[in-house]
């Protein structure tokens, strides 16, 4: 029978460093072989070129709106007058009542989605709010839905005064 030697014991000092490197090499290999789905998860530069919009205010008249596009959806900016101020403030809206205060940051400007909030269809412009093609929802100069399907009022997006005639729509932390 053979005898063993002294140094051919286990050394536990030699084993622990072996287990504890061939884990952290295993580990950086994982995180290595997951860096590429990880980093596809990230937006494409082209989402992050339609994530703001910036748009002139200066050229949209008391009275008149503008529609702009924003993620792909149309955005309504209705630059709002005297008398459609203090009718929005005189009514709390109709089947999702909520105060004109609430509805705008500068009461002369509203800024809403463009989208109806009972199938998606754009509503057209008439001069006491706008009106659904596809059902019949009416929303009020606060974008707040009076009669229809629709369930609630439009949409506001986030958006921010640069100027006093600039706004940027949409979060621009993205």
């Amino acid at each position: 029978m053979l005898k063993k030697e002294k140094s051919d014991v286990k050394n536990p000092t030699r084993r622990d460093f072996l287990t504890t490197a061939t884990g952290a090499v295993a580990g950086a290999g994982l995180v290595g072989a997951c860096w590429p789905f990880i980093q596809s998860m990230n937006p494409t530069m082209d989402v992050l070129s339609k994530a703001t919009t910036e748009v002139d205010l200066g050229v949209i008249k008391p009275g008149e709106s503008k529609t702009v596009e924003w993620q792909g959806k149309p955005v309504f900016i209705l630059h709002r007058t005297d008398k459609q101020i203090d009718e929005m403030r005189a009514s709390n809206g109709g089947k999702d009542p909520i105060e004109d205060e609430k509805r705008v940051d500068v009461p002369n400007w509203l800024v809403v989605v463009g989208l109806c909030t009972h199938l998606g269809c754009v509503p057209s412009r008439k001069e006491e709010g706008w009106l659904c093609p596809c059902h019949g929802s009416v929303y009020d100069n606060s974008g707040r839905i009076l009669k229809g399907p629709a369930p609630t009022n439009l949409e506001r997006p986030p958006y921010q005064f640069l100027s006093e005639s600039k706004i940027l729509i949409g979060n621009n932390k993205v």
